[in-house]
């Protein structure tokens, strides 16, 4: 494992912190400080480095319940939904404002930027392509896979309100073949809803699976506007959307590895 985490260990209501987590291999030149990510490239990793993650949490509650933000003063590692719920509601009714939970102690900027996207994503869509990403730092980008470069593909290439299939997926990644190995990078995905993991439905038009049920899948892809039943966009080969013009070049900046 790349990171251990050790003792829960409380530091202030809504703000925890877990000591002598360590970070693995080095932090990307652009990742790895608090700051947007450039979505022109992939993240670059430098050597092992002997340093550990002070991590810290912070809790925002959202149309799906509460969501656990976690990361580092380098980046972003994780968004968990704790209790997912299936509003009643249509999506519009339901987008209430994400509010933070808990005392007023110091929150990391990456966990403060994250929060800001959550909260825009679910009340104001709109404004979302000119906030900063947070930077990234869960292990799984810090070294070359593909599963990282899924992970990115889906982040910079498939926008709010379009969909792609696993297999579109995969050839976007750099090889077409491995829509089944783009399903397991969907469940090793550790930021849902900003790396947008349910945007990947089958080739058929079917939901497919989801780590937070298939019910708040449903519900996301409504919020975003797609309509239920609604086959990815192109149906297999006949991609359209904003990333269609990158399946014509499957090269990235980078070149990936194998998970």
């Amino acid at each position: 494992m790349w990171c251990s985490r050790g003792t829960q260990v409380p530091v202030r209501i809504g703000v925890l912190m877990r000591p002598g987590v360590s970070s693995g291999l080095g932090v990307p030149t652009r990742l790895g400080v608090p700051g947007a990510v450039e979505s022109t490239a992939l993240p670059e990793v430098l050597g092992r480095m002997d340093e550990t993650c002070e991590m810290k949490y912070k809790v925002v509650d959202s149309p799906l319940g509460k969501l656990e933000i976690s990361g580092c003063e380098r980046g972003l590692h994780g968004i968990k939904l704790h209790g997912g719920k299936t509003p009643d509601t249509g999506p519009a009714e339901a987008a209430a404002p994400a509010e933070q939970l808990g005392g007023s102690g110091a929150v990391l900027e990456p966990l403060l930027q994250c929060a800001a996207w959550l909260d825009a994503y679910f009340r104001e869509p709109a404004v979302l392509e000119g906030l900063p990403v947070p930077a990234l730092h869960h292990p799984i980008f810090q070294k070359e896979s593909f599963t990282r470069q899924v992970l990115w593909k889906l982040l910079t290439l498939v926008k709010f309100g379009e969909t792609v299939s696993y297999q579109q997926l995969a050839a976007l990644a750099g090889n077409p073949r491995a829509a089944r190995a783009v399903g397991g990078a969907m469940r090793s995905n550790p930021i849902p809803i900003l790396i947008p993991c349910h945007r990947v439905v089958c080739s058929s038009g079917a939901m497919g699976n989801y780590s937070g049920g298939v019910g708040v899948k449903e519900w996301l892809l409504a919020h975003e506007g797609r309509p239920a039943g609604k086959a990815a966009r192109g149906g297999g080969s006949r991609a359209t959307g904003s990333w269609r013009g990158a399946l014509g070049s499957t090269a990235s900046s980078q070149p990936a590895g194998r998970d």
